[in-house]
């Protein structure tokens, strides 16, 4: 039932039998399936519906986890400043002056 040897022949050249086995672990039919279902209900019949609860919030829990991720991943995304982007600067004046520099007399530090 659970294990079986399937035996195949290989033919090479001049018709030699050279028989391989292979080993099938769980070949079900239909009927052992059912079997084995019917054993599993009986089994943890009365645990099922607290198994099921327990299996569905685990499940929303994990695709709320799952949608948390992305928002947070999009909203780096979008916090993060485009590469492609330049600075602006102020054009210079006629005398080659950066406009934001104040001009004029340095003041001393008082020691």
């Amino acid at each position: 039932m659970f294990m079986t040897l399937i035996a195949s022949q290989v033919t090479a050249g001049s018709a030699t039998f050279t028989p391989t086995f292979t080993l099938a672990f769980f070949n079900f039919t239909g009927w052992e399936m059912l079997l084995i279902a019917g054993i599993g209900l009986l089994v943890f019949g009365s645990r099922l519906p607290t198994v099921g609860r327990n299996l569905g919030r685990g499940i929303t829990e994990f695709k709320k986890g799952l949608k948390d991720a992305g928002e947070e991943i999009n909203r780096d995304e979008d916090m993060r400043p485009a590469i492609t982007e330049r600075g602006y600067r102020a054009p210079l004046t006629a005398a080659g002056e950066d406009r934001r520099v104040v001009q004029g007399e340095q003041m001393k530090s008082e020691q």
